[in-house]
């Protein structure tokens, strides 16, 4: 399975969605799992930005600056799942890649109590570090929710008719 979270940049909030995706599927010691992230817009490859860092660091969970990747058709015929971070993201994305539209979902509609409003993870890049630890706090628990999610779907796939 592969799994992809897109936002505009990659460097904050598709950056963090991946190292939680990865510290959540571990704790679960769940493997074959493979989990990327990637910006709509080119970055030049922009490093992470540091406030990201430190707030992942604050929650345990390790990460190390990167470039910005851009998404590439590549990712997005290998993905099995893509999540985005806003409305607008989906609509951009699917409009640049239609064969995606069945596999890219919003990322915050994986949060318990999801109601379909209030659907977009802002991006609290340049913002106070409050905003970055509401991003996190919305990330984790969409992210949470999607692992749980998978739990209960993908990953039963995978075990059907064994003992």
């Amino acid at each position: 399975m592969d799994v992809l979270f897109v936002c505009s940049a990659n460097i904050v909030r598709s950056f963090m969605a991946e190292a939680i995706m990865k510290k959540r599927l571990k704790e679960k010691k769940r493997g074959g799992v493979s989990v990327a992230s990637a910006a709509l817009i080119d970055m030049k490859g922009r490093a992470t930005d540091p406030a990201a860092l430190k707030i992942l660091a604050e929650n345990g969970i390790p990460a190390e600056s990167r470039p910005s990747l851009l998404l590439t058709v590549e990712m997005v015929e290998r993905a099995d799942v893509i999540a985005v971070m806003e409305q607008v993201q989906r609509g951009e994305l699917c409009e640049k890649y239609p064969d995606a539209e069945g596999k890219t979902v919003l990322l915050k509609s994986f949060m318990k109590g999801f109601q379909g409003y209030e659907a977009d993870i802002r991006d609290p890049h340049g913002l106070t570090t409050y905003h970055y630890r509401l991003c996190f706090a919305e990330l984790s628990a969409a992210v949470s929710g999607m692992v749980d999610a998978f739990q209960r779907t993908w990953f039963n796939k995978e075990t059907a008719g064994k003992p």
